[in-house]
């Protein structure tokens, strides 16, 4: 019996959580920018000042998000040790909920800046890190995209997320140190 041929998939389903994507990084872009700062810090218990508090919990969801990788990695049978689904669900629903503070805060208090290239890239990252995200989030009940969807627009968060941490927590603690 020979395989048939699958033709390949289309494009079409992703418009709308491309399009989504696009936008909502483009509207918190946007919005960084027209808004004017209050630079009023948004605290949250425990720690000394908002920037201590975004960069543990950027540090956070940089942790949970190498844990997205490897359960994305394992659910997908690249691993050849088993990682139950629930796991890839939980660290991303943690590591999501961990940025929320972080970007209002940097979206309200501070607004996009570009005038120190580590911050425009820190800024710019944020903006596509939440598209791509939401682009992932719509794109995963679709069934009829291409395989390489999820994988590539995860890589895509994975990617910015790193990118997040390098220019805000890595720096945080080299420049200021281990504070909390």
């Amino acid at each position: 019996m020979t395989a048939v041929p699958q033709p390949p998939r289309s494009l079409t389903p992703l418009l709308v959580p491309l399009l989504a994507g696009g936008l909502a990084a483009l509207a918190l872009g946007v919005y960084g920018r027209v808004h004017t700062p209050t630079g009023f810090a948004v605290g949250v218990a425990g720690f000394s000042a908002a920037l201590p508090m975004k960069a543990w919990l950027t540090t956070g969801a940089f942790v949970l998000a190498i844990v997205q990788v490897v359960s994305a990695l394992s659910m997908w049978g690249r691993l050849g040790i088993s990682i139950p689904p629930a796991v890839h669900r939980w660290s991303g629903r943690l590591a999501f909920l961990l940025t929320i503070p972080v970007a209002f805060h940097c979206l309200y208090a501070l607004g996009l800046q570009y005038d120190v290239p580590r911050v425009l890239a820190h800024s710019l990252l944020g903006c596509f890190f939440y598209g791509v995200f939401t682009a992932k989030m719509l794109a995963l009940p679709k069934r009829d995209t291409p395989g390489w969807t999820l994988p590539v627009l995860g890589g895509l968060a994975f990617t910015a997320l790193i990118g997040i941490w390098l220019t805000s927590s890595f720096w945080f603690f080299t420049a200021i140190g281990l504070k909390v």
